[in-house]
């Protein structure tokens, strides 16, 4: 009976220190992955400001003002809601006609799509595994914040639909 409890207490904690592993392991795949999306997004944000300088006659008065002011709040974030100023530049940027975007702004929205995707995928997976009954009993990781999706509209659909012909060529 001992040698029975022993081998239980002996597989739950070796379960836990292999949770734990890979809860932080998934922690460091979060922060690496909001790396990258901030990086996509700050970017996106520096072309749409270059499109704006670049091209005032061709944008027109109205939407070279709406793409410098998105570009600005997309950068720092007035009330500090970076999903909603990101949603204004993806806006903006639709507005934009596709003849005046550059090939560079279009990656620039097809990586943001991708980091989004990775960086929701990261946190799904650390939310999926934290809410277990086990690890929630344990507290593994109960000091550290569970970490929020990032939901913008940036036509993700699109590119998972497009992403097959994109490819091909």
């Amino acid at each position: 009976m001992v040698v029975g409890a022993g081998v239980v207490v002996l597989l739950l904690l070796a379960w836990a220190v292999w949770t734990l592993t890979r809860l932080r392991r998934l922690a460091g795949r979060v922060t690496r992955a909001w790396d990258v999306l901030l990086a996509a997004l700050a970017r996106r944000a520096e072309l749409a400001a270059a499109l704006a300088r670049e091209s005032p006659g061709e944008l027109g008065p109205g939407l070279v003002h709406a793409l410098e002011r998105a570009a600005v709040d997309a950068r720092a974030p007035g009330g500090g809601d970076r999903e909603v100023a990101e949603n204004v530049l993806g806006r903006v940027l639709r507005e934009v006609p596709a003849e005046l975007r550059a090939a560079e702004l279009d990656d620039a929205g097809w990586r943001v799509g991708l980091a989004r995707r990775f960086y929701n995928d990261a946190v799904r997976d650390t939310r999926s595994l934290r809410r277990r009954p086990i690890a929630r009993v344990l507290r593994l990781h109960a000091r550290r914040p569970l970490p929020r999706f990032f939901d913008i509209d940036d036509g993700l659909d699109a590119v998972g639909a497009a992403a097959g012909g994109r490819g091909g060529a």
